[in-house]
């Protein structure tokens, strides 16, 4: 008896690296993600200090960004500048590396934004 082979498909391409498992395509070029809705939210941005899983580094975490991916994009490659730092946009989520609270509180509030401090 032969078992029928698992569900899912492509993953990872070494022509394009990672791979839309919808629609087959590189996610860049994602087809069915480019039509979904940015994420719900309660409109408040939240900023926090994480170091849970990177080894003890400090990480600042920017959350609930009601924004697009291109704009999230963009506003994380802004935001890192100002901070002279490293980091990366993922999930709806930009993360900073180092600790920078307090300053991407007080650049969020110049863009007109509500912003709050999370965490300790």
């Amino acid at each position: 008896m032969k078992s029928k082979p698992a569900a899912g498909g492509l993953v990872y391409s070494t022509d394009a690296g990672r791979m839309c498992p919808a629609c087959r395509q590189p996610i860049a070029q994602c087809v069915c993600g480019q039509n979904k809705p940015p994420p719900a939210s309660d409109g408040v941005v939240r900023v926090s200090r994480e170091t849970k899983g990177r080894g003890g580094k400090a990480v600042t975490v920017v959350k609930g960004l009601v924004l697009d991916a291109p704009a999230l994009a963009a506003l994380g490659k802004q935001l890192k500048a100002a901070c002279g730092s490293g980091g990366t946009v993922k999930d709806g989520v930009i993360e900073v590396q180092g600790d920078h609270c307090d300053r991407l509180v007080d650049l969020l509030k110049a863009q007109g934004r509500v912003v709050k401090r999370a965490g300790g």
